[in-house]
């Protein structure tokens, strides 16, 4: 699926890293930052992850919850949580249903080699449930400068 500004973000329900389910349109009224990720606890992904941590207060007070996505397991997420002190949720999706709504789970390449995976990928969301941006080259270490103020 190829989503662009304006378009409505596409409802998911999903389980987040305690075992519960959450939909996106719970957050109606809100505006989302939901962040899709290549993995737990490895460097680039740990970066964006703090720095999103680190910015968190500001987020809250521009209005913002945070919701990262990947294709880890609930218990990968607990303790990915844990380690980093992360105050947001995080959504397991190993089936990449989430991934596959938004267009995230794609084919990458690395020196040289064709593999599928996640496509670091940052969707802010109005409270409205639309797109309002689309953040595809992300910066790990400063993230949340591509965004707030």
């Amino acid at each position: 699926m190829n989503l662009k500004v304006g378009d409505k973000a596409p409802n998911f329900e999903a389980k987040i890293q305690d075992g519960s389910s959450i939909k996106l349109s719970d957050y109606l009224g809100k505006k989302v930052v939901l962040y899709f990720y290549p993995k737990d606890n490895t460097p680039g992904c740990t970066a964006q992850s703090c720095n999103l941590r680190d910015n968190y207060d500001s987020l809250l007070k521009q209005g913002y919850i945070v919701l990262g996505v990947s294709t880890d397991t609930e218990k990968s997420h607990v303790k990915f949580i844990n380690k980093f002190e992360l105050p947001f949720d995080l959504i397991a999706d190993p089936d990449k249903m989430v991934h596959n709504l938004y267009g995230t789970w794609a084919e990458k390449q690395t020196f040289g080699r064709k593999y599928m995976g996640t496509v670091r990928t940052t969707f802010l969301i109005s409270e409205t449930g639309l797109i309002e941006e689309i953040i595809s080259k992300v910066n790990t270490k400063n993230h949340t400068s591509q965004f707030i103020n």
